[in-house]
């Protein structure tokens, strides 16, 4: 098997990119879903795999608190042969923060641990442009607002915004999800989002992430279908093998849409109700 990374022919960037994966085991709706295996492997080791088929150059760093519960995660990183920084359990902001500034980073990736099908072709795209604007922008991502399906989701900061956002944000909604406190501040930063190509829009229609069981059905499932003959199956590859067994996507189609911006509408300035859903029984 064949993977598209290729390092021989990688970019080279006169940047120093750090890729920083928040895994943690605490979950309020599927405890230790990151280490659930898939194939034969962990979620997480599953997810670190397709980030490493990138082509530009880039250090991973799974990010993970200092809890007891966590240590499993720092074997786990280490297995991989992937850094790990562990610092706060709730100020995943400070950890972001922390681990770009140990690992030397002049612009910081952040890339949630419950993404196992995110395509590296995506954050290449995301990272291109970041390059080719290179000094343009401070804050570069495809989630503000999001057109990819859900679990797509790609943020690029320079350490000097990132650091501002540090020493700055102060409501917990900013430091848990380290980058609303950037995407509410327009007037302090400078933002550039990138679209889906295709111009459409299957953000709040499908659901590539993992918060609950039938996440993990689903990914399990697509993993099943193609991986064995395509490690480095695409996002479209997901969409046309939907397309031909519409019962995956059924598996946690009730959740599409649903994402933490529905218990903070009140608070966020940039959020709108069509970019969340209730959860319904």
């Amino acid at each position: 098997m064949q993977f598209r990374r290729n390092l021989s022919s990688m970019s080279k960037n006169p940047a120093k990119v750090v890729i920083v994966v928040q895994a943690r085991m605490s979950s309020s709706r599927l405890p230790g879903k990151i280490l659930k295996p898939i194939l034969g492997k962990s979620l997480l080791s599953r997810m670190v795999e397709r980030v490493q088929m990138i082509s530009h150059e880039a250090t991973i760093v799974i990010a993970t608190s200092d809890a007891e519960e966590d240590d499993v995660v720092e074997t786990e990183a280490v297995a991989m042969g992937v850094r790990c920084y562990r610092g706060s359990l709730n100020n995943c902001l400070d950890r972001h923060y922390q681990a770009g500034k140990k690992y030397g980073a002049d612009a910081v990736i952040k890339i949630p641990s419950d993404c196992p099908l995110i395509d590296p072709r995506i954050i290449d795209q995301v990272l291109d442009f970041y390059f080719a604007h290179e000094g343009e922008y401070d804050f570069v991502n495809n989630l503000h607002p999001a057109t990819w399906p859900d679990g797509n989701d790609v943020e690029i900061m320079t350490m000097a915004c990132i650091e501002k956002a540090w020493k700055e944000a102060s409501r917990p909604l900013e430091l848990e999800h380290t980058t609303p406190y950037i995407w509410e501040n327009p007037d302090k930063f400078r933002i550039a989002n990138i679209t889906w190509p295709s111009g459409k829009d299957y953000s709040m229609s499908h659901r590539f992430t993992i918060d609950y069981q039938e996440d993990y059905e689903f990914i399990k499932r697509v993993f099943k279908e193609l991986y064995p003959q395509k490690p480095d199956f695409s996002c479209d590859d997901i969409l046309d093998l939907l397309d031909e067994q519409p019962e995956i996507y059924q598996i946690n189609a009730k959740y599409a849409g649903v994402n933490w911006y529905r218990n903070h509408l009140d608070e966020l300035k940039t959020v709108g109700e069509k970019q969340t859903k209730t959860l319904t029984n």
